[in-house]
Protein backbone atom coordinates (compact mmCIF):
# COMPACT_ATOMS: atom_id res chain seq x y z
CA UNK A 1 0.00 0.00 0.00
CA UNK A 2 1.37 3.85 -1.07
CA UNK A 3 -0.01 7.12 -2.03
CA UNK A 4 -0.34 8.43 1.21
CA UNK A 5 2.24 11.27 1.39
CA UNK A 6 3.05 14.09 4.31
CA UNK A 7 3.88 16.43 1.99
CA UNK A 8 0.09 17.00 0.34
CA UNK A 9 -2.04 14.63 2.66
CA UNK A 10 -3.82 16.49 5.78
CA UNK A 11 -1.95 15.36 8.40
CA UNK A 12 -0.87 18.20 10.38
CA UNK A 13 -3.73 19.95 12.31
CA UNK A 14 -3.08 23.85 12.83
CA UNK A 15 -4.87 26.51 14.84
CA UNK A 16 -5.52 29.69 12.46
CA UNK A 17 -4.60 33.26 14.03
CA UNK A 18 -8.05 34.90 16.02
CA UNK A 19 -9.87 31.13 16.36
CA UNK A 20 -11.73 29.40 14.58
CA UNK A 21 -11.52 25.39 14.54
CA UNK A 22 -8.38 23.99 13.85
CA UNK A 23 -7.44 23.26 10.13
CA UNK A 24 -5.56 19.86 8.76
CA UNK A 25 -3.00 20.44 6.04
CA UNK A 26 0.11 19.14 4.31
CA UNK A 27 3.84 19.74 4.91
CA UNK A 28 3.51 22.03 1.79
CA UNK A 29 0.57 24.08 2.92
CA UNK A 30 1.27 24.17 6.07
CA UNK A 31 4.58 25.78 5.69
CA UNK A 32 3.33 28.22 3.21
CA UNK A 33 0.88 29.45 4.74
CA UNK A 34 2.35 29.56 8.45
CA UNK A 35 1.96 32.73 9.16
CA UNK A 36 -1.97 32.52 9.44
CA UNK A 37 -1.86 30.19 12.08
CA UNK A 38 -1.00 29.93 15.71
CA UNK A 39 0.58 27.05 15.73
CA UNK A 40 0.23 22.92 15.77
CA UNK A 41 -3.20 21.20 17.55
CA UNK A 42 -1.16 17.44 18.94
CA UNK A 43 -2.90 14.91 20.19
CA UNK A 44 -0.24 14.47 22.91
CA UNK A 45 1.77 17.30 24.41
CA UNK A 46 5.04 14.86 23.34
CA UNK A 47 4.70 15.48 20.00
CA UNK A 48 4.85 18.89 19.64
CA UNK A 49 8.48 18.97 19.84
CA UNK A 50 9.08 15.60 17.76
CA UNK A 51 7.16 17.42 14.76
CA UNK A 52 9.06 20.51 14.96
CA UNK A 53 12.38 18.34 15.09
CA UNK A 54 11.78 15.35 13.10
CA UNK A 55 9.99 16.96 10.23
CA UNK A 56 9.09 21.17 10.23
CA UNK A 57 12.64 22.67 10.86
CA UNK A 58 14.45 20.30 8.75
CA UNK A 59 12.39 21.16 5.80
CA UNK A 60 12.62 24.63 6.41
CA UNK A 61 16.17 24.84 7.02
CA UNK A 62 17.22 22.44 4.32
CA UNK A 63 15.12 24.44 2.02
CA UNK A 64 15.94 27.76 2.69
CA UNK A 65 19.21 27.11 5.27
CA UNK A 66 19.65 28.41 8.56
CA UNK A 67 20.09 31.84 9.42
CA UNK A 68 24.13 32.55 9.30
CA UNK A 69 24.29 35.51 11.38
CA UNK A 70 22.05 36.88 14.55
CA UNK A 71 21.23 39.87 12.33
CA UNK A 72 19.77 37.36 9.31
CA UNK A 73 17.75 35.40 12.10
CA UNK A 74 16.11 38.84 13.33
CA UNK A 75 15.36 39.76 9.56
CA UNK A 76 13.93 36.70 8.76
CA UNK A 77 11.71 36.62 11.99
CA UNK A 78 10.10 39.87 11.07
CA UNK A 79 9.78 40.24 7.58
CA UNK A 80 6.07 40.44 6.49
CA UNK A 81 5.28 38.21 9.24
CA UNK A 82 5.67 35.21 6.89
CA UNK A 83 7.64 33.68 4.37
CA UNK A 84 8.83 35.72 1.38
CA UNK A 85 8.43 35.25 -2.11
CA UNK A 86 11.44 33.27 -2.62
CA UNK A 87 11.59 31.36 0.57
CA UNK A 88 7.88 29.84 -0.06
CA UNK A 89 9.06 29.11 -3.99
CA UNK A 90 12.43 27.01 -3.09
CA UNK A 91 10.15 25.39 -0.01
CA UNK A 92 8.40 23.67 -2.76
CA UNK A 93 10.74 23.05 -5.15
CA UNK A 94 12.52 21.27 -2.19
CA UNK A 95 9.16 19.01 -1.11
CA UNK A 96 8.77 18.35 -5.16
CA UNK A 97 11.83 17.14 -4.90
CA UNK A 98 12.05 15.16 -1.96
CA UNK A 99 8.57 14.22 -2.28
CA UNK A 100 9.03 10.44 -3.00
CA UNK A 101 10.50 10.26 0.63
CA UNK A 102 7.65 11.33 2.78
CA UNK A 103 5.31 8.84 1.18
CA UNK A 104 4.26 6.90 4.42
CA UNK A 105 3.75 3.44 3.11
CA UNK A 106 6.19 3.34 0.12
CA UNK A 107 7.27 -0.15 -0.55
CA UNK A 108 10.60 0.72 -0.59
CA UNK A 109 11.76 3.59 1.24
CA UNK A 110 8.99 4.77 3.89
CA UNK A 111 8.97 7.82 5.52
CA UNK A 112 11.22 7.10 8.55
CA UNK A 113 11.09 3.40 8.39
CA UNK A 114 12.63 0.77 7.22
CA UNK A 115 11.29 -1.05 4.35
CA UNK A 116 10.44 -4.79 4.69
CA UNK A 117 11.60 -5.31 8.48
CA UNK A 118 10.47 -8.20 9.87
CA UNK A 119 11.67 -10.68 12.61
CA UNK A 120 13.44 -14.14 12.44
CA UNK A 121 9.47 -15.31 13.08
CA UNK A 122 7.81 -12.84 11.14
CA UNK A 123 6.56 -11.52 14.64
CA UNK A 124 4.87 -8.05 14.92
CA UNK A 125 3.61 -5.71 17.73
CA UNK A 126 -0.44 -4.08 18.33
CA UNK A 127 0.38 -0.63 17.46
CA UNK A 128 0.00 0.63 20.88
CA UNK A 129 3.40 -0.15 20.99
CA UNK A 130 3.79 3.03 19.21
CA UNK A 131 1.68 5.31 21.68
CA UNK A 132 2.89 6.53 24.80
CA UNK A 133 -0.46 6.39 26.35
CA UNK A 134 -1.25 3.05 25.69
CA UNK A 135 -0.46 0.20 28.16
CA UNK A 136 1.38 -2.42 25.99
CA UNK A 137 3.51 -5.63 26.85
CA UNK A 138 3.79 -6.02 30.42
CA UNK A 139 2.79 -2.47 30.79
CA UNK A 140 -1.28 -3.35 30.61
CA UNK A 141 -3.02 -3.25 33.95
CA UNK A 142 -4.54 -6.60 35.45
CA UNK A 143 -7.55 -5.03 35.34
CA UNK A 144 -7.40 -2.52 32.31
CA UNK A 145 -10.00 -2.64 29.68
CA UNK A 146 -8.11 -3.61 26.66
CA UNK A 147 -5.48 -6.20 26.15
CA UNK A 148 -2.50 -6.51 23.37
CA UNK A 149 -4.76 -8.77 21.51
CA UNK A 150 -7.13 -5.92 20.69
CA UNK A 151 -6.59 -3.85 17.85
CA UNK A 152 -5.87 -0.14 17.75
CA UNK A 153 -6.45 1.03 14.31
CA UNK A 154 -4.65 4.58 13.82
CA UNK A 155 -5.39 6.55 11.07
CA UNK A 156 -2.60 7.41 8.79
CA UNK A 157 -2.31 10.57 10.31
CA UNK A 158 -1.87 9.23 13.42
CA UNK A 159 0.94 6.87 13.19
CA UNK A 160 2.82 9.06 11.98
CA UNK A 161 2.66 11.28 14.60
CA UNK A 162 3.83 8.31 16.76
CA UNK A 163 6.01 7.50 14.49
CA UNK A 164 8.25 10.41 14.90
CA UNK A 165 7.45 10.76 18.46
CA UNK A 166 8.54 7.17 19.33
CA UNK A 167 12.08 8.50 17.51
CA UNK A 168 11.92 11.37 20.08
CA UNK A 169 10.50 9.66 23.19
CA UNK A 170 10.22 5.97 23.04
CA UNK A 171 10.96 3.92 25.82
CA UNK A 172 14.76 1.73 26.01
CA UNK A 173 15.63 -1.69 27.63
CA UNK A 174 14.95 -4.52 25.78
CA UNK A 175 14.24 -4.13 21.74
CA UNK A 176 12.78 -7.07 19.63
CA UNK A 177 15.85 -8.50 17.48
CA UNK A 178 15.31 -8.65 13.51
CA UNK A 179 16.53 -9.76 10.39
CA UNK A 180 19.80 -8.47 8.73
CA UNK A 181 20.98 -7.15 12.85
CA UNK A 182 22.50 -10.54 13.68
CA UNK A 183 25.55 -8.55 14.62
CA UNK A 184 23.66 -6.98 17.36
CA UNK A 185 20.77 -9.44 18.08
CA UNK A 186 21.38 -12.01 20.96
CA UNK A 187 18.78 -14.74 21.85
CA UNK A 188 15.94 -12.79 19.28
CA UNK A 189 16.97 -9.55 21.44
CA UNK A 190 19.12 -5.85 21.16
CA UNK A 191 19.76 -5.26 24.90
CA UNK A 192 21.19 -1.70 26.35
CA UNK A 193 18.86 0.79 24.36
CA UNK A 194 18.64 3.94 25.11
CA UNK A 195 15.35 6.45 25.61
CA UNK A 196 15.15 8.58 22.97
CA UNK A 197 17.16 10.71 22.17
CA UNK A 198 14.55 14.08 24.03
CA UNK A 199 13.91 11.47 26.43
CA UNK A 200 17.42 12.49 27.60
CA UNK A 201 16.50 16.54 27.82
CA UNK A 202 14.45 18.84 29.25
CA UNK A 203 13.23 20.06 26.09
CA UNK A 204 12.94 23.97 25.57
CA UNK A 205 10.54 25.25 22.87
CA UNK A 206 10.08 29.03 22.49
CA UNK A 207 6.74 29.82 20.31
CA UNK A 208 6.04 33.04 19.04
CA UNK A 209 2.77 34.78 17.68
CA UNK A 210 2.58 32.09 14.31
CA UNK A 211 3.42 29.41 13.31
CA UNK A 212 6.14 30.86 11.16
CA UNK A 213 7.83 33.11 13.92
CA UNK A 214 7.34 29.40 15.71
CA UNK A 215 9.80 27.80 13.31
CA UNK A 216 12.36 30.84 13.17
CA UNK A 217 12.68 31.30 16.88
CA UNK A 218 13.48 27.66 16.54
CA UNK A 219 15.94 27.60 13.85
CA UNK A 220 19.60 28.65 15.27
CA UNK A 221 22.20 30.81 13.82
CA UNK A 222 23.79 28.10 12.16
CA UNK A 223 26.96 27.94 9.72
CA UNK A 224 26.67 25.71 6.63
CA UNK A 225 29.30 23.48 7.21
CA UNK A 226 27.45 22.19 10.17
CA UNK A 227 23.72 22.20 9.45
CA UNK A 228 24.14 18.67 7.75
CA UNK A 229 21.64 16.85 6.52
CA UNK A 230 17.97 15.47 7.39
CA UNK A 231 17.66 11.54 7.60
CA UNK A 232 14.94 11.59 4.02
CA UNK A 233 18.71 12.34 2.20
CA UNK A 234 20.84 9.77 3.64
CA UNK A 235 19.60 7.00 1.93
CA UNK A 236 17.16 3.74 2.89
CA UNK A 237 17.89 2.88 6.52
CA UNK A 238 18.54 -1.07 6.87
CA UNK A 239 17.33 -3.19 9.39
CA UNK A 240 21.33 -2.56 11.12
CA UNK A 241 22.44 0.51 13.49
CA UNK A 242 25.35 2.05 14.74
CA UNK A 243 26.37 3.78 17.32
CA UNK A 244 28.18 6.87 16.05
CA UNK A 245 28.17 11.11 17.18
CA UNK A 246 25.54 13.24 14.90
CA UNK A 247 26.45 14.66 11.94
CA UNK A 248 25.36 18.26 12.06
CA UNK A 249 22.02 19.38 13.37
CA UNK A 250 19.54 18.16 10.89
CA UNK A 251 21.04 14.91 11.41
CA UNK A 252 20.26 15.20 15.61
CA UNK A 253 16.88 16.44 14.82
CA UNK A 254 16.17 14.17 12.16
CA UNK A 255 18.22 10.85 14.11
CA UNK A 256 16.31 7.59 13.90
CA UNK A 257 16.39 6.53 17.28
CA UNK A 258 14.57 2.96 16.30
CA UNK A 259 13.98 0.70 13.36
CA UNK A 260 10.34 0.64 12.53
CA UNK A 261 8.23 -0.46 9.50
CA UNK A 262 4.26 0.74 10.01
CA UNK A 263 2.29 -2.29 8.62
CA UNK A 264 -1.31 -0.66 6.68
CA UNK A 265 -4.44 -2.56 6.32
CA UNK A 266 -8.31 -1.59 5.24
CA UNK A 267 -10.56 -1.56 7.61
CA UNK A 268 -14.43 -2.59 6.69
CA UNK A 269 -15.15 0.97 5.24
CA UNK A 270 -11.77 0.59 2.91
CA UNK A 271 -9.35 3.20 4.77
CA UNK A 272 -6.08 2.92 5.20
CA UNK A 273 -5.40 2.06 9.07
CA UNK A 274 -2.02 0.67 10.56
CA UNK A 275 -2.76 -1.76 13.52
CA UNK A 276 0.25 -3.87 13.81
CA UNK A 277 4.24 -2.42 13.68
CA UNK A 278 7.41 -3.68 13.90
CA UNK A 279 10.03 -1.55 16.28
CA UNK A 280 13.37 -2.47 16.94
CA UNK A 281 16.97 -0.72 18.13
CA UNK A 282 17.99 2.39 16.35
CA UNK A 283 21.04 4.23 15.97
CA UNK A 284 22.46 5.54 19.22
CA UNK A 285 24.10 8.86 19.95
CA UNK A 286 27.82 8.84 21.30
CA UNK A 287 27.51 12.22 23.32
CA UNK A 288 25.08 15.24 22.71
CA UNK A 289 26.38 18.01 20.64
CA UNK A 290 27.46 20.88 22.59
CA UNK A 291 25.24 22.63 20.12
CA UNK A 292 21.99 21.02 21.24
CA UNK A 293 19.54 24.04 21.15
CA UNK A 294 16.41 22.29 22.75
CA UNK A 295 17.53 21.96 26.15
CA UNK A 296 19.21 24.02 29.07
CA UNK A 297 22.27 23.31 30.32
CA UNK A 298 23.55 22.58 33.88
CA UNK A 299 27.51 22.40 34.82
CA UNK A 300 28.29 19.28 37.58
CA UNK A 301 31.65 18.85 39.36
CA UNK A 302 34.01 16.70 36.90
CA UNK A 303 34.21 12.72 37.60
CA UNK A 304 38.30 13.13 38.01
CA UNK A 305 39.30 15.74 40.11
CA UNK A 306 41.98 17.73 39.67
CA UNK A 307 43.13 21.43 39.26
CA UNK A 308 42.70 21.74 35.49
CA UNK A 309 39.55 19.92 35.25
CA UNK A 310 36.42 21.74 34.10
CA UNK A 311 32.73 20.89 35.48
CA UNK A 312 30.82 18.80 33.47
CA UNK A 313 28.14 20.71 30.79
CA UNK A 314 25.34 17.95 31.28
CA UNK A 315 21.14 18.85 30.06
CA UNK A 316 19.30 19.78 32.26
CA UNK A 317 15.57 17.65 32.77
CA UNK A 318 12.59 18.99 34.29
CA UNK A 319 11.60 17.90 37.59
CA UNK A 320 8.25 16.23 37.88
CA UNK A 321 5.89 18.03 39.17
CA UNK A 322 7.17 21.08 39.29
CA UNK A 323 5.73 24.20 36.80
CA UNK A 324 8.31 25.80 34.47
CA UNK A 325 8.84 29.47 36.13
CA UNK A 326 10.35 27.62 39.34
CA UNK A 327 13.16 26.57 37.01
CA UNK A 328 13.57 30.41 35.60
CA UNK A 329 17.12 30.63 37.13
CA UNK A 330 18.24 28.28 34.57
CA UNK A 331 15.90 29.79 31.58
CA UNK A 332 17.46 33.00 32.65
CA UNK A 333 20.83 32.42 33.32
CA UNK A 334 22.92 33.58 30.41
CA UNK A 335 25.24 31.58 28.04
CA UNK A 336 28.61 30.56 28.12
CA UNK A 337 28.62 30.24 31.98
CA UNK A 338 31.46 28.29 33.39
CA UNK A 339 32.20 27.55 36.76
CA UNK A 340 31.13 30.53 38.52
CA UNK A 341 27.71 29.54 38.23
CA UNK A 342 25.61 26.26 37.76
CA UNK A 343 23.04 26.51 34.97
CA UNK A 344 23.21 28.04 31.10
CA UNK A 345 20.36 28.52 29.18
CA UNK A 346 19.07 27.13 25.39
CA UNK A 347 21.08 28.25 22.60
CA UNK A 348 17.59 29.71 21.35
CA UNK A 349 16.41 31.85 24.10
CA UNK A 350 20.03 33.17 24.18
CA UNK A 351 19.34 34.26 20.57
CA UNK A 352 16.21 35.72 21.30
CA UNK A 353 17.73 38.16 24.27
CA UNK A 354 20.00 38.76 20.98
CA UNK A 355 17.36 39.84 18.68
CA UNK A 356 16.22 42.29 22.07
CA UNK A 357 18.96 44.26 22.50
CA UNK A 358 19.50 44.69 18.82
CA UNK A 359 16.29 45.81 18.06
CA UNK A 360 14.76 43.30 15.95
CA UNK A 361 11.82 42.27 19.00
CA UNK A 362 10.26 44.96 21.46
CA UNK A 363 10.54 44.47 24.76
CA UNK A 364 6.78 43.77 24.60
CA UNK A 365 7.07 40.90 22.41
CA UNK A 366 4.74 38.24 23.74
CA UNK A 367 7.16 35.33 23.53
CA UNK A 368 6.22 32.17 25.60
CA UNK A 369 8.38 29.00 26.23
CA UNK A 370 6.69 25.45 26.74
CA UNK A 371 8.87 22.77 28.64
CA UNK A 372 8.51 19.20 27.44
CA UNK A 373 9.72 16.24 29.31
CA UNK A 374 9.13 12.82 30.05
CA UNK A 375 9.38 10.30 33.44
CA UNK A 376 10.24 6.94 32.64
CA UNK A 377 10.31 4.10 35.46
CA UNK A 378 11.41 0.36 35.50
CA UNK A 379 15.05 0.91 33.93
CA UNK A 380 13.28 3.60 31.44
CA UNK A 381 11.00 0.77 29.78
CA UNK A 382 7.82 2.75 30.84
CA UNK A 383 6.71 5.78 30.55
CA UNK A 384 5.36 7.35 34.18
CA UNK A 385 4.60 10.36 33.48
CA UNK A 386 4.53 13.53 31.00
CA UNK A 387 6.12 17.06 31.43
CA UNK A 388 4.62 20.08 29.58
CA UNK A 389 4.10 23.26 30.86
CA UNK A 390 4.00 26.75 29.34
CA UNK A 391 4.72 30.21 30.83
CA UNK A 392 5.21 33.86 28.95
CA UNK A 393 9.04 35.00 29.83
CA UNK A 394 9.45 38.82 29.19
CA UNK A 395 12.40 39.61 27.03
CA UNK A 396 14.48 41.98 29.08
CA UNK A 397 14.33 38.75 31.99
CA UNK A 398 16.35 37.12 29.48
CA UNK A 399 19.41 40.01 30.56
CA UNK A 400 20.78 39.46 33.79
CA UNK A 401 21.67 43.09 34.88
CA UNK A 402 17.91 44.25 34.10
CA UNK A 403 15.25 44.80 36.50
CA UNK A 404 12.70 42.78 35.10
CA UNK A 405 15.72 39.88 35.51
CA UNK A 406 16.03 40.19 39.06
CA UNK A 407 12.29 40.92 40.03
CA UNK A 408 11.50 37.09 38.35
CA UNK A 409 14.25 35.40 40.11
CA UNK A 410 13.43 37.42 43.49
CA UNK A 411 9.83 36.08 42.83
CA UNK A 412 10.17 32.46 41.89
CA UNK A 413 12.54 32.62 45.28
CA UNK A 414 10.37 33.73 47.41
CA UNK A 415 7.58 31.06 46.30
CA UNK A 416 9.54 27.91 47.20
CA UNK A 417 11.21 30.03 50.54
CA UNK A 418 7.65 30.29 51.57
CA UNK A 419 6.47 27.09 50.68
CA UNK A 420 9.73 25.82 52.76
CA UNK A 421 8.26 28.28 55.56
CA UNK A 422 5.12 26.45 55.76
CA UNK A 423 6.30 23.24 55.34
CA UNK A 424 8.38 24.68 58.76
CA UNK A 425 5.23 25.45 60.27
CA UNK A 426 3.90 22.41 59.69
CA UNK A 427 6.73 20.48 61.31
CA UNK A 428 6.98 22.66 64.63
CA UNK A 429 2.86 22.37 64.51
CA UNK A 430 3.33 18.22 64.80
CA UNK A 431 6.22 17.93 66.95
CA UNK A 432 4.50 20.03 69.92
CA UNK A 433 1.40 18.02 69.42
CA UNK A 434 3.66 14.61 69.36
CA UNK A 435 3.83 13.07 65.93
CA UNK A 436 6.62 12.93 63.59
CA UNK A 437 6.98 15.62 60.52
CA UNK A 438 5.78 14.57 57.12
CA UNK A 439 8.78 12.86 55.65
CA UNK A 440 10.06 15.06 52.22
CA UNK A 441 9.49 11.88 49.86
CA UNK A 442 5.82 11.09 51.23
CA UNK A 443 2.62 12.64 51.25
CA UNK A 444 1.78 16.14 49.94
CA UNK A 445 3.15 18.87 52.38
CA UNK A 446 1.64 21.73 53.28
CA UNK A 447 4.26 23.80 50.88
CA UNK A 448 3.00 21.95 47.85
CA UNK A 449 -0.30 22.98 48.55
CA UNK A 450 0.95 26.90 48.55
CA UNK A 451 3.06 26.29 45.39
CA UNK A 452 0.10 25.77 44.02
CA UNK A 453 -1.75 28.42 44.96
CA UNK A 454 0.74 30.78 43.74
CA UNK A 455 1.24 29.33 40.16
CA UNK A 456 -1.11 31.55 38.47
CA UNK A 457 0.39 34.17 40.45
CA UNK A 458 3.43 34.37 39.30
CA UNK A 459 2.53 33.40 35.71
CA UNK A 460 0.31 36.68 36.71
CA UNK A 461 3.45 38.06 37.73
CA UNK A 462 5.35 37.10 34.11
CA UNK A 463 2.79 38.43 31.93
CA UNK A 464 2.51 41.59 34.12
CA UNK A 465 6.24 42.49 33.91
CA UNK A 466 6.57 41.82 30.13
CA UNK A 467 3.62 44.57 29.45
CA UNK A 468 5.95 46.46 31.94
CA UNK A 469 8.87 46.70 29.64
CA UNK A 470 11.95 48.34 31.31
CA UNK A 471 9.70 50.99 33.35
CA UNK A 472 11.17 50.81 37.04
CA UNK A 473 8.79 52.44 38.72
CA UNK A 474 5.77 50.34 37.42
CA UNK A 475 8.29 46.77 38.30
CA UNK A 476 8.84 47.97 41.98
CA UNK A 477 5.12 48.40 42.29
CA UNK A 478 4.84 44.93 40.64
CA UNK A 479 7.23 44.03 43.32
CA UNK A 480 5.18 44.58 46.03
CA UNK A 481 1.63 44.15 44.65
CA UNK A 482 3.46 40.39 44.52
CA UNK A 483 4.61 40.51 47.86
CA UNK A 484 1.03 41.58 49.28
CA UNK A 485 -1.01 38.98 47.35
CA UNK A 486 1.78 36.27 48.38
CA UNK A 487 1.78 37.25 51.91
CA UNK A 488 -2.01 36.77 52.21
CA UNK A 489 -1.82 33.48 50.52
CA UNK A 490 0.62 32.16 52.66
CA UNK A 491 -1.15 32.90 55.78
CA UNK A 492 -4.11 31.42 54.51
CA UNK A 493 -2.11 28.49 54.00
CA UNK A 494 -0.70 28.93 58.03
CA UNK A 495 -4.35 29.29 59.46
CA UNK A 496 -5.38 26.24 58.29
CA UNK A 497 -2.26 24.44 59.86
CA UNK A 498 -3.09 26.53 63.63
CA UNK A 499 -6.62 25.98 63.12
CA UNK A 500 -6.46 22.47 62.78
CA UNK A 501 -4.09 22.36 65.92
CA UNK A 502 -4.87 20.13 68.63
CA UNK A 503 -4.86 21.68 72.23
CA UNK A 504 -2.67 19.92 73.52
CA UNK A 505 0.08 22.16 71.20
CA UNK A 506 -0.57 24.91 73.55
CA UNK A 507 1.13 23.64 75.92
CA UNK A 508 3.82 21.91 73.71
CA UNK A 509 6.47 19.43 74.09
CA UNK A 510 10.00 19.35 74.96
CA UNK A 511 12.72 17.22 72.50
CA UNK A 512 15.90 15.91 73.15
CA UNK A 513 18.14 16.72 70.65
CA UNK A 514 19.51 14.12 68.07
CA UNK A 515 22.84 12.35 69.35
CA UNK A 516 21.87 13.40 72.82
CA UNK A 517 24.13 16.64 72.02
CA UNK A 518 23.15 20.16 72.61
CA UNK A 519 20.22 21.22 74.16
CA UNK A 520 16.81 20.58 74.72
CA UNK A 521 14.03 22.01 72.50
CA UNK A 522 10.50 22.93 73.47
CA UNK A 523 7.97 23.17 70.44
CA UNK A 524 4.86 24.79 71.34
CA UNK A 525 2.13 26.58 69.26
CA UNK A 526 3.08 30.09 70.11
CA UNK A 527 6.73 29.52 68.94
CA UNK A 528 5.77 28.24 65.93
CA UNK A 529 3.57 30.95 65.25
CA UNK A 530 6.16 33.73 66.28
CA UNK A 531 9.25 31.85 63.99
CA UNK A 532 6.58 31.83 61.12
CA UNK A 533 6.03 35.47 61.30
CA UNK A 534 9.51 36.40 61.73
CA UNK A 535 10.41 34.28 58.62
CA UNK A 536 7.64 35.22 56.27
CA UNK A 537 8.60 39.08 57.06
CA UNK A 538 12.37 38.12 55.72
CA UNK A 539 10.99 36.43 53.04
CA UNK A 540 8.35 39.21 51.64
CA UNK A 541 10.73 42.89 53.40
CA UNK A 542 8.73 45.09 50.94
CA UNK A 543 5.36 43.94 52.42
CA UNK A 544 6.71 44.22 55.98
CA UNK A 545 8.25 47.63 55.49
CA UNK A 546 4.69 48.57 53.90
CA UNK A 547 2.90 47.27 56.49
CA UNK A 548 5.29 49.47 59.52
CA UNK A 549 5.65 52.63 57.57
CA UNK A 550 0.86 52.50 57.20
CA UNK A 551 1.26 52.16 61.13
CA UNK A 552 4.12 54.69 61.26
CA UNK A 553 1.47 56.90 59.47
CA UNK A 554 -1.31 56.22 61.14
CA UNK A 555 0.35 56.42 64.89
CA UNK A 556 1.76 59.65 63.68
CA UNK A 557 -1.79 61.12 62.71
CA UNK A 558 -4.03 59.88 65.39
CA UNK A 559 -1.44 58.67 67.74
CA UNK A 560 -0.78 55.41 69.69
CA UNK A 561 -3.19 52.61 69.14
CA UNK A 562 -4.20 51.41 72.40
CA UNK A 563 -6.35 48.46 71.01
CA UNK A 564 -4.07 47.73 67.89
CA UNK A 565 -5.68 44.97 64.98
CA UNK A 566 -4.41 41.92 65.21
CA UNK A 567 -1.52 41.41 62.18
CA UNK A 568 -2.69 40.09 58.92
CA UNK A 569 -2.98 36.60 59.68
CA UNK A 570 -2.94 36.49 63.13
CA UNK A 571 -5.71 34.01 64.27
CA UNK A 572 -3.89 33.70 67.89
CA UNK A 573 -2.36 35.93 70.24
CA UNK A 574 1.01 34.12 70.67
Amino acid sequence: MSGYNLVDEPWLTVRPVGGGPPVELGIAEALARAHEFEGIVVEFSTQLPALLRQVLLPVVAHATGAPETLREKGERLTQNGGFAEDERKRLQVYLDEHRAKFDLFDPAAPFAQVAGLRTAKDETKGSAALVATAASGNNVPLFASRTDADPLDLTPAQAAHWLVHAHCWDTAAIKTGVVGDEEHVKAGKTTGNPTGPLGQLGVIVPTGRTLYETLLLNLPVTPPSVLGTPQWTRGPHGPSWTARAAEGLLDLWTWQARRIRLIPHQNDAGQPRVARVVISAGDRLTRLPEQEPHTAWTFTAPVKKSASALPERRPRRHTQGKAAWRGLDALLAPTRQSADGAFETSVLLDEVSGLQESGKLGVDYPLQVETFGMVYGTQSAVVEDVIHDAIPLPLLALHQDSEAHLLLLDAAEQAELLARAVNNLSADLRRAAGTDPIPWDKGQRPGDLLLHTLDPLVRRLLAGVRDAGDDEEILERGRLAWEQVAHRHVWEAANTLLLAAPATTFGGRTLDPPGKSGKAQTYRLGTAGANFRRQVDEILPRHADAVRQAAAAREAETGPDLNPEPAPGADFDY
